[in-house]
């Protein structure tokens, strides 16, 4: 955790709005993770926050990635151009997966030289694969359930349980390789009976494809979704670990290997976003704040992620509940109209935390008005 006094300092040494992140805080969510499941290898989800210095960081630590586009795999791709080579490439067959089951042909082109693991949940995806990139090896993404998700992902992938093997079947006969399957849970998951659910689907799919002759499968991806503690309703990660560690050595044998892509479990308490009070009103009994950051930059996640990030003062005193606008010329861009502020002035600073995962990722320059600057710390 980075001492207020020092995000203060910061800010004055670099101006606001200002994107702090603490890779100390990085290496131990990443170490937090390996802990409590240590038979499940993390592939860093890029697209949490493709920042090239927590890639670098994570690379370093031993992670893998996984990437759902071209531009986020050339991330990865050059964060490790200090490898030789043939061990890069090596490393890249092994180490990344590409997690979008949808794929443009180009994209799969590009990918084949590699031989990548990437997913897929349709008949058409197989053609396409078959066509572009027969390289590749596939895992089949599954839907289950997304039940308590803050962000729903079943909706728009995920091959229904019930026609799994058929399309496992359809890829062998065309003569790709399926290693395995795949699944999310969906985004911020406190319901860990969804992790139970999906292994057990998992678990039918193997059954019923070894009954119907194909053995090749030894992978299971268990995707994403692991829980930060954003506020005091989010279950503890290590209680959802042992439930999936159980479910894992009851449901495969130990020869199955196990990835999983945490990507808010990663990143989201490494930053703090710094902004500035540059305008104060008050509407209709309301005190209302407008700062130089906002729903179109670091505050993103609150359109996007369906997350609330509450803004916190660094003055001390009596509080009451205002309004807090970001600084567009868009009603949308409202962070909140419910924070618990004390009396701040132009020019006063306030900040957010636990703002790391799908935050900067989505930053724009709507109104022209540029993204946060970021700053690394302890590297």
């Amino acid at each position: 955790m980075i001492e207020l006094v020092r995000l203060q300092k910061l800010a004055q040494e670099h101006g606001t709005p200002l994107f702090v992140v603490d890779h100390d805080e990085i290496r131990r969510s990443y170490r937090t993770f390996l802990s409590h499941l240590p038979r499940v290898q993390a592939y860093f989800a890029v697209k949490a926050n493709p920042d090239p210095a927590i890639v670098r960081t994570l690379f370093r630590e031993g992670a893998s990635f996984d990437v759902a586009s071209l531009p986020e795999f050339m991330i990865v791709h050059e964060n490790i151009k200090d490898m030789p080579a043939k061990e890069r490439q090596d490393w890249i067959w092994d180490k990344i997966i590409y997690g979008n089951p949808v794929k443009t042909p180009a994209t799969l082109e590009k990918l084949d030289e590699y031989k990548p693991l990437v997913t897929f949940d349709n008949h058409d995806e197989i053609q396409k694969i078959k066509e572009h990139a027969p390289h590749a090896g596939l895992a089949l993404r599954l839907r289950v359930p997304n039940t308590g998700a803050m962000v729903e992902l079943s909706s728009k992938f995920g091959a229904a349980p019930g026609e799994a093997v058929d399309l496992i079947l359809e890829a062998d006969r065309v003569g790709l390789v399926v290693e395995g399957l795949s699944f999310h849970v969906g985004s911020q998951t406190n319901n860990f009976g969804n992790y139970v659910q999906a292994l057990s689907i998992c678990a039918n799919v193997f059954e019923e494809a070894q009954s119907r002759g194909y053995t090749k499968m030894n992978l299971i991806d268990i995707g994403g979704g692991f829980p930060v503690p954003y506020d005091a309703t989010v279950k503890p990660f290590q209680e959802l670990a042992m439930i999936i560690s159980s479910e894992l050595d009851r449901l495969f044998p130990k020869d199955v290997q196990v990835l999983a892509e945490p990507g808010r479990f990663l990143v989201a308490s490494s930053s703090y976003v710094v902004a500035e009070v540059i305008g104060t009103a008050v509407r209709d009994g309301k005190r209302c704040y407008y700062i130089n950051d906002g729903v179109y930059q670091t505050y993103s996640g609150i359109i996007f992620d369906h997350c609330h990030y509450p803004v916190k003062a660094f003055t001390a005193g009596p509080t009451q509940i205002s309004a807090v606008f970001g600084p567009t010329c868009d009603a949308l861009d409202t962070i909140s109209t419910a924070e618990n502020l004390p009396e701040l002035h132009r020019g006063d600073l306030v900040y957010s935390d636990l703002i790391g995962a799908y935050s900067n990722a989505s930053s724009t320059y709507f109104n022209g008005f540029p993204p946060a600057k970021v700053v690394h710390i302890n590297m």
